[in-house]
């Protein structure tokens, strides 16, 4: 039994015994949310089963397996923080259960998809203190349907896009691969156009390259991480593993010879930085990832 000689010294132990049965207290969700360094947080969106993988310019027999996984992310930096891609179905489309949800997700031009999800994106992020009111910054690889689904949140954050993207996202006839319900509050949200590679917090720990041809402004992430290293967060480059070692390239690409060139600019840029490339869409690879609320730095 712990005994105190005086009234302040019971006072002081009867306090410290209320914090550890509350467990986390406030201080420490604000000092996750304020890193001293730069942190990657891996953020589970789902995934799901391609029903042609032809459109890949693969077949069944050359792939590990025929799933995607969709797979969004959180950087945290001293100045701020950058939330880079949004989902395949908005958390307001489904309700969590105890296991994993199957949500039906039918696109404008037809196409299906039967999504797994576990968990929505909003709380994974306020589990690790950032809620969408905290994010300084919004990038979306590129406007297809399974990186935009809960972009709408983040209006309050600034949209770093390239303007030719932009363009395609709000034309009178936008691609059918797009649902623009999902960010239509990015029509007017704070917005900076960004060309060739941009510098998101001017250290060059995070920038935003250009990466065209999946989409017109088509573009992928690079982190300079202090112990895990060089990081290049895919965005759609590839899909699978194999579409890299086989070259494929899949036959909706916006410019199939253009995503071959970026292909190799990047694949130049991973040898000369040291850096390694994370297929979003490679389903085991992203398995092995840490999630959060781990993280890597």
């Amino acid at each position: 039994m712990v005994r105190s000689s005086t009234a302040g010294g019971v006072a002081i132990f009867w306090f410290l015994v209320a914090t550890l049965r509350a467990g986390p207290t406030l201080s420490a969700i604000d000092a996750a949310a304020s890193p001293d360094s730069l942190r990657l947080y891996v953020l589970d969106c789902g995934s799901y089963p391609i029903p042609n993988i032809a459109r890949f310019s693969l077949t069944r027999q050359e792939i590990a397996t025929d799933k995607l996984s969709i797979a969004c992310f959180l950087v945290t930096h001293p100045k701020g923080a950058l939330v880079w891609d949004t989902g395949c179905v908005p958390d307001k489309a489904w309700t969590p259960a105890n296991g994993p949800v199957i949500h039906h997700l039918v696109l404008p031009d037809g196409q299906e998809r039967d999504v797994t999800l576990n968990k929505p994106l909003l709380v994974q992020l306020a589990d690790i203190g950032y809620p969408p009111e905290k994010v300084t910054y919004l990038a979306l690889s590129h406007y297809h349907f399974d990186h935009t689904a809960n972009a709408n949140e983040f209006s309050a954050a600034t949209w770093l896009v390239r303007k030719i993207e932009r363009d395609a996202m709000f034309a009178a006839k936008p691609p059918l691969v797009a649902v623009p319900s999902t960010y239509a509050q990015l029509m007017t949200m704070k917005t900076m156009m960004i060309a060739g590679d941009h510098d998101v917090f001017g250290d060059g720990s995070v920038i935003v390259k250009p990466a065209p041809g999946h989409t017109p402004g088509h573009q992928v992430l690079y982190l300079k991480l202090a112990r895990t290293g060089g990081v290049v967060l895919s965005g759609d480059l590839y899909h699978f593993p194999e579409s890299r070692t086989l070259q494929r390239v899949p036959t909706s690409e916006f410019d199939p010879e253009q995503s071959l060139a970026s292909r190799a600019a990047i694949e130049g840029f991973l040898r000369s930085a040291g850096a390694q490339l994370w297929i979003q869409h490679d389903f085991v690879g992203n398995a092995k990832l840490r999630k959060a609320p781990e993280y890597y730095e």
